[in-house]
């Protein structure tokens, strides 16, 4: 268990520094805000509000768009960036109230649904951000992150309310700011770094963390990704390298999805926004189909019992039309579920991906062609255990007895049975012997075992 900090107070816009530690802690998390926490830059949206009446409004956004990437891929240094930047905004508190607002739909995916693991490591947490703390603050602390953690600059305001520049004090004002930020906190123990930009790749380049994880949900800054210890596209990734608890077991863009035939784009931009790491293929070729772990294709471009039967890692079949029925046969002894759309109505493209998201988030098989029907309710602070296996009578007894053996509440247990296989969730409280889950998957009969969350 990590030792939480007592209280750190340090006011940056101030030449007097304050700092109390508690015993050394054993690591740190420093997270950049923009591109990163949230999926877009901060001042370009505050632009997009301000100006949005103004006649030459397309060629300011433009301006600004321009040197925030100047600036984040290190061709031009970070304070001529903002103060340009600020210069063009023409904004107002109100203007800033609706930032606020638009950034609070805009939070990046991966880090919304891992909410827990900012609840449970509310010490350990940084935000330090070259962009304000009056939209940060508002933004992050629904996190549970500590206002006295947030660091980043702050504007300064005329008495009308208008933005008339920032306190240039703020060592996150300047170029190599939050170098010159952590040296000066002088954080014991381990500094992870995630962040989009060239600023945070200036922190492993300094030596003041221990790694550096370019983030690329939102945005891939080449110049960038090309210098981190790690390349991480989601949250995700960045808890599973580190073997800290996250809201998925596996992340998603490690998962394959193959894509075959005539398949919609809504369908594949809702996949790839959820992670998926996407491939297309002309036809289905078993090379690639015993990588894929989800499946998308069209009528006419279905495998085969055989290729199905030799796919290790898939886990579902989504076709954009009707499901034949060997295929439906050979995947349910493989224990892969299949979603069809018989009638394939084009205005209805969310259907399938909606149908598989549903699936491997939460191990719903409503609506499925070949597996028995289960929706159960999502539990927190509990994992939840997948076990397909033959429909045998005596397996459910021999999945408790596990259980029961290594002392494990079962929080809640679903069990639905068809003529070919039976299918069990279980959620679990945490906190158990990963040796439970070996002999879960050793259960005979057992077709596939999966951990989900």
């Amino acid at each position: 268990m990590i030792t939480p900090i007592d209280s750190v107070y340090y006011s940056i816009s101030s030449t007097k520094k304050f700092r109390t530690f508690a015993p050394k802690m054993e690591q740190y998390f420093i997270i950049d805000f923009d591109s990163t926490f949230t999926q877009v830059e901060a001042l370009d949206e505050l632009a997009r509000i301000s100006l949005k009446n103004h006649p030459n409004r397309e060629d300011i956004y433009k301006q600004i768009e321009d040197l925030t990437n100047a600036s984040m891929e290190g061709r031009l240094s970070f304070t001529q960036s903002l103060e340009n930047r600020v210069k063009l905004l023409e904004a107002n508190r109100d203007h800033l109230k609706q930032l606020i607002t638009h950034l609070k739909k805009k939070v990046s995916t991966s880090f919304s649904r891992n909410i827990i693991f900012f609840k449970n490591h509310q010490d350990e947490v940084l935000i330090v951000s070259g962009g304000f703390k009056e939209f940060i603050t508002p933004v992050v602390t629904e996190y549970h992150i500590k206002k006295e953690n947030i660091y980043a600059n702050t504007f300064v305001f005329d008495e009308d309310g208008k933005i008339i520049g920032y306190d240039r004090e703020n060592p996150l004002s300047q170029e190599g700011g939050k170098v010159k930020l952590l040296k000066e906190l002088q954080l014991p123990g381990d500094i992870y770094g995630i962040g989009d930009g060239y600023s945070d790749f200036q922190l492993k380049e300094s030596g003041m963390i221990k790694k550096f994880f370019a983030f690329t949900e939102n945005i891939e800054r080449k110049s960038v990704a090309e210098k981190a210890d790690h390349i991480t596209p989601s949250f995700d990734e960045f808890l599973y390298l580190n073997k800290l608890p996250r809201a998925i077991s596996y992340p998603k863009n490690r998962i394959k999805c193959l894509i075959v035939g005539d398949v919609d784009d809504d369908a594949l931009a809702q996949m790839k926004k959820e992670g998926y790491n996407l491939r297309h293929r002309e036809s289905i070729e078993e090379k690639y189909l015993e990588e894929a772990g989800v499946l998308f294709c069209d009528e006419a471009n279905q495998p085969t019992p055989d290729q199905v039967q030799n796919a290790g890692r898939l886990k579902v079949i989504g076709i954009f039309g009707k499901c034949n029925r060997k295929l439906a046969d050979a995947a349910t002894e493989s224990g892969i579920i299949i979603f069809d759309d018989p009638k394939h109505n084009p205005h209805n493209n969310d259907f399938i991906p909606r149908r598989v998201m549903a699936f491997m988030n939460e191990g719903k098989t409503h609506t499925s062609c070949n597996f028995p029907d289960l929706q159960p309710p999502r539990v927190s602070n509990a994992h939840r255990l997948i076990h397909i296996h033959k429909n045998i009578p005596g397996i459910l007894a021999k999945i408790n007895e596990v259980f029961a053996r290594h002392n494990i509440n079962i929080v809640g247990e679903f069990l639905v049975t068809n003529a070919l296989i039976g299918y069990v969730i279980t959620d679990v409280n945490t906190g158990y012997d990963p040796q439970v889950l070996n002999e879960l998957k050793a259960i005979e009969h057992t077709i596939k075992f999966r951990l989900l969350y």
